[in-house]
């Protein structure tokens, strides 16, 4: 095989039997739909996927990268699960959001896409059925902790059945030409927070404003060439507004973590995070004793944060992530000796670590 054509047409024959073996897949899919709907089975199944990705990643022998496989059998995953069952993800609207980017790189082109104005409505999609999961924002590494999200994760009855990062890159968009021509600029408060010092110094006398999402900044400032956006390239793609000044982040490792929000708790993987919230007495010593077990159980807290609790001032609810699932027995064991220490303990979700 010494000539491109050689070469083509064994490209041709590889993309014949990889084809004809994603579809059997496919079939195979559909019998295992048909046998989950007969069980009263869940069609979408995290636990299942992250073991599928987690072992043709381990798999990977090269060329294509991890990363190139994870992004191929996402799409494969997403056009089988649909077939089984079509999936419907509510996330914070409109089209062309972070949330909407990355809901789009977890579940893949054939999900069912539900936009919501703000994250309680998100909660209320999947609270009454209407969308099967939800992606929430949850904290960013410039921001910090996504508010409305923690204050919904108090009261809701959804559970967290997976996390997703993205790393973040924002855009000034503009119909302006320069600089000097912009009245406004508007985006999401974690679209500005994450670009003030850039403001700061490029547009020190010109306000800002929050919008509910970057998207819908990019959506206005289509109409007005006053007006510029912080938001993504898929929004400047969206939206026709050109981008008049790339990469304004001020910290180049911006980046946002996700949760995907659902009714159903989600088994094992052996890679898995549990998050939890707590309400503790106002005494010396009560923190140090709640989270003692977590230290001699060897259990890796990878968060903490405090919130104000709503029904009294000056009290604060506490959001703990640590590595393990709460079905294994020493995350278990734990869950039940901090709960005897603790005024409120709620177990937000057991999931598979991103």
């Amino acid at each position: 095989m010494n000539f491109l054509g050689d070469w083509r047409a064994r490209i041709n024959d590889l993309d014949d039997q990889i084809l004809n073996l994603l579809n059997q897949r496919a079939e195979a899919a559909l019998r295992i739909g048909e046998l989950k709907q007969r069980d009263g089975v869940p069609a979408y199944a995290p636990e299942r996927e992250a073991e599928i990705l987690r072992r043709l990643g381990a798999a990977a022998t090269g060329p294509l990268s991890r990363d190139a496989i994870a992004a191929i059998w996402r799409e494969v995953l997403s056009s089988c699960r649909d077939l089984e069952h079509p999936l419907t993800v509510a996330y914070l609207g409109p089209p062309a959001t972070f949330t909407h980017q990355v809901a789009r790189e977890r579940f893949g082109s054939s999900a069912h896409y539900q936009p919501c104005r703000t994250v309680p409505d998100i909660f209320d999609e999947v609270e009454r059925a209407r969308a099967e999961l939800g992606v929430v924002p949850v904290e960013n590494t410039t921001g910090g902790a996504v508010n409305p999200t923690l204050d919904r994760l108090i009261e809701t009855q959804a559970v967290i059945c997976g996390e997703l990062y993205l790393d973040v890159t924002q855009q000034l968009l503009s119909h302006a030409t320069e600089l000097r021509q912009i009245k406004r600029v508007l985006s999401h408060p974690q679209g500005i927070a994450q670009c003030r010092d850039w403001l700061a110094r490029q547009l020190p006398d010109v306000p800002t404003e929050e919008v509910a999402s970057t998207a819908l900044a990019a959506e206005m400032a289509a109409g007005d060439a006053t007006i510029a956006a912080i938001a993504s390239e898929l929004a400047a793609e969206l939206y026709r507004v050109p981008i008049l000044r790339a990469r304004i982040e001020d910290n180049q490792n911006n980046a946002t973590r996700f949760l995907v929000i659902g009714r159903r708790p989600t088994p094992a993987t052996g890679r898995d995070k549990t998050s939890i919230l707590f309400a503790m007495r106002n005494e010396p010593g009560a923190l140090y004793r709640i989270l003692e077990p977590f230290a001699r159980a060897s259990l890796n807290l990878t968060k903490i944060e405090s919130r104000p609790a709503k029904q009294r001032p000056w009290e604060y609810v506490m959001f703990v992530d640590f590595e393990g699932h709460r079905e294994t027995p020493v995350v278990g064991e734990v869950l039940t000796e901090i709960g005897a220490r603790t005024l409120f303990l709620k177990v937000l979700g057991s999931y598979p670590a991103a």
